[in-house]
């Protein structure tokens, strides 16, 4: 993974964590299995439970000892009313920050056609 993908996923994290809770309850592992499936290989179980034990601490999550049939019981998260409201926020935060970057992106590439037009003479 690139630098500037470290760095924007470092930036969106936590709620793409909230939104894989969302749709169901889950351990840390679960949580990194599931982010593998929707495409983010690259993410260390270390960072997510890291990241689990900072929305345990702000209160974005319930968590439930749940015995496990290997080793100690398991943590499960499951996103309570608090989280959801963070996630909602995130939600929001991201549409806007989405059109705003892809409205930047289409006025710069209409600007570089405009600068090849100018520059070839049309």
């Amino acid at each position: 993974m690139g630098k500037q993908m470290t760095e924007m996923l470092k930036g969106t994290l936590e709620g793409i964590v909230l939104a894989i809770l969302a749709s169901a309850p889950a351990y840390g592992y679960e949580i990194t299995a599931r982010l593998r499936e929707h495409g983010f290989t690259d993410i260390a179980e270390g960072t997510i439970y890291a990241l689990l034990v900072r929305i345990e601490q702000r209160g974005l999550v319930d968590v439930e000892k749940v015995p496990s049939e290997k080793g100690p019981p398991r943590k499960v998260f499951t996103l309570n009313e608090r989280g959801r409201g963070e996630l909602d926020e995130f939600w929001g935060t991201w549409g806007f920050l989405a059109g705003r970057i892809e409205q930047l992106r289409t006025d710069v590439e209409q600007i570089g056609v405009e600068q090849t037009d100018i520059e070839e003479g049309n």
